[in-house]
């Protein structure tokens, strides 16, 4: 699976989590869209959907947007 085919999948399961459109660059949490609960949803179905984990650490850093997501999930490959 290719980086656009991530973050179109990912794209796709964060806007079923807060009911909002977003695009690759949207600043999730700094923007307000994403807050603590719904950050911690989308981790959680990142973990069902692509079998990587998302340290709990490091849910901000990788939430920063649906490309850097994307990025973390395409590094982390289905064990």
């Amino acid at each position: 699976m290719d980086i656009n085919e991530i973050e179109a999948k990912v794209a796709d399961l964060i806007e079923g989590i807060i009911l909002t459109k977003v695009d690759p660059d949207t600043l999730l949490i700094e923007s307000g869209l994403v807050d603590s609960l719904s950050a911690v949803d989308v981790a959680l179905a990142v973990e069902r959907q692509f079998g990587c984990k998302i340290p709990p650490t490091e849910i901000d850093v990788h939430l920063e947007s649906v490309h850097t997501l994307a990025a973390f999930i395409a590094e982390h490959p289905r064990a």
